[in-house]
């Protein structure tokens, strides 16, 4: 679905003249460009960078070229705004390795340009083929690394860094209670897959309100229930249930990169 209303139209024309200018500069084709960070994830600050990032097609000959050509492209910040995109052969070979990236870039609601029909069998693909567990493991990995800088108790807390580890650990749960489903991208939807009691629900709320009026250093007293519930939630990513690869999936990778590149 797409949200017109979360980025202010001036900055969205800017966002897409930038997205025109890289393809323009780069050689190359855009087949989804959306948001992906605190705005996409549903808890922005004022302050918050526009964290744009897309998936492209370059010309077949590139590909067939004895010099690899690098499979990302890259923008310096300005005036709070971050392009990074991938080449699709690096976002499928991410998707082989259930790296949950590019599906929580596919569930964005906030997209700057119309999809190219590829998405919708991205999609596809990763429904059918996401491994849970793999999936879980990332969520896992990133929300640790993120609560080792906030695990001594006492004080206040930047508000961000609850959520940098509240929202992976969220995801952990929601694979666990219906491993058949990619967790949701925006803390809304993916605290009702997880299913929170109306007692952390209303503490989560009460951060995202405060997150919006204050800066991305903006700081909030403790809070033990979340933090009891980041925890426990990150401890149990192995509770997961595995979904053995299916040989179909770098088949069917293989072959939608090869009809993509066939068109080009």
């Amino acid at each position: 679905m797409q949200d017109t209303l979360a980025i202010a139209p001036a900055v969205r024309a800017d966002i897409e003249a930038r997205l025109a200018h890289v393809a323009s500069e780069d050689g190359v084709r855009l087949l989804m460009a959306v948001e992906s960070g605190s705005r996409a994830w549903g808890f922005p600050s004022p302050d918050s960078d526009y964290d744009v990032r897309f998936l492209y097609i370059r010309p077949r000959r590139d590909y067939l070229a004895l010099k690899p050509v690098r499979d990302v492209v890259e923008r310096p910040i300005v005036d709070e705004i971050d392009l990074n995109g991938w080449d699709v052969r690096k976002a499928l070979g991410l998707m082989l390795k259930h790296n949950a990236v590019l599906s929580e870039w596919i569930e964005s609601s906030i997209r700057y340009i119309a999809d190219d029909p590829v998405v919708e069998q991205l999609a596809d693909l990763a429904n059918r083929h996401f491994n849970p567990r793999g999936y879980a493991l990332h969520y896992a990995s990133l929300g640790k690394g993120t609560v080792e800088r906030w695990l001594d108790p006492g004080g206040e807390i930047a508000v961000k860094r609850y959520f940098y580890a509240l929202r992976p650990a969220l995801s952990v749960r929601a694979l666990r209670l219906d491993p058949s489903r990619r967790p949701p991208m925006s803390m809304v939807p993916l605290m009702q897959a997880a299913d929170l009691d109306r007692v952390l629900v209303d503490q989560v709320g009460e951060l995202i309100a405060r997150k919006a009026k204050t800066n991305e250093a903006g700081n909030t007293i403790r809070l033990p229930d979340i933090e009891r519930l980041v925890a426990d939630e990150l401890s149990r990513a192995g509770e997961v249930p595995e979904r053995a690869d299916n040989t179909n999936f770098a088949e069917e990778a293989e072959a939608l990169f090869l009809e993509l590149v066939e068109k080009e």
